[in-house]
């Protein structure tokens, strides 16, 4: 099936996962309210881990800060994942720059394209948007229950609406050809899992790095508006919970949310 084809073939998609656990169990339509809510109310009722939630359309698609998400049927991917990881609650901040690593990785594998990571959740090429993460997660006394990532990709979408236009890219665009949207999704949950399996094992200590060498952000002024609030400074890192760390005329700021803005130079 080619990448233009009407709804994903799952069936193809999961053909050569060779029994890993990441899309083992698919839930595709073509047209859903939000695949973080079906995936949400999957979870509650014990959905295993790596379940995952597929759709076309979304009536109701979420970005950050409660923004919508929008992007063409049939062109793109947008879907989200059922995790049961065993991590204490701090594990939020860190989950969405596990993804956005892993997904940088899967979209470079096949596209050939380089792949930046801004933060807290986005990945850029050429400086625009390509595709977006947004997680959410359930809590229990000991530590998290379950959490959804959700991701979407823009992969052969070539035009916008003109309020993001300047912003917004496609895999499409920067590569100058079709993307197969299963091949894609099929390296993306490849890779997300192997990273997840790794920080399972072995922890986060080497997260923060891969991302850093994935972002442009480092030593930049930016502003972040956080609950009414402007914050400017100059970019100087990330704190090992996932915080961006900012110099704010000499003070240390560290933020853990917010939409970011870098100023131009």
């Amino acid at each position: 099936m080619n990448s233009i084809s009407p709804l994903l073939d799952t069936a193809a998609l999961k053909k050569n996962l060779n029994g890993r656990k990441f899309g083992s169990k698919v839930f595709a339509f073509d047209t859903i309210d939000s695949t973080n809510n079906c995936a949400r109310a999957l979870a509650g009722c014990w959905a295993e881990e790596g379940t995952l939630v597929f759709a076309e359309r979304q009536t109701a698609g979420k970005g950050r800060l409660g923004r919508s998400w929008l992007a063409n049927p049939y062109e793109n991917l947008t879907f989200s994942l059922v995790l049961r990881p065993t991590l204490p609650p701090v594990a939020l901040n860190l989950l969405p720059l596990y993804a956005a690593v892993a997904v940088a990785e899967a979209i470079e594998h096949e596209t050939g394209l380089s792949v930046e990571c801004k933060w807290p959740n986005d990945l850029l090429i050429g400086g625009k948007k390509s595709a977006g993460i947004l997680l959410e997660g359930s809590l229990k006394e000991e530590g998290l229950d379950y959490v959804v990532l959700g991701i979407g990709v823009n992969v052969n979408q070539t035009s916008f609406p003109d309020d993001i236009s300047p912003r917004a890219t496609s895999l499409k665009a920067e590569a100058g050809r079709d993307i197969d949207r299963i091949l894609l999704l099929r390296e993306i949950l490849k890779t997300l899992e192997t990273r997840y399996t790794s920080i399972m094992k072995k922890g986060f200590h080497n997260l923060i790095p891969l991302w850093l060498s994935r972002t442009t952000m480092l030593n930049k002024e930016i502003s972040v508006s956080q609950d009414g609030t402007v914050i400017s400074g100059i970019v100087k890192g990330l704190s090992p919970e996932g915080a961006l760390i900012l110099d704010a005329g000499g003070t240390e700021k560290t933020l853990f949310a917010g939409d970011v803005t870098i100023l131009a130079s």
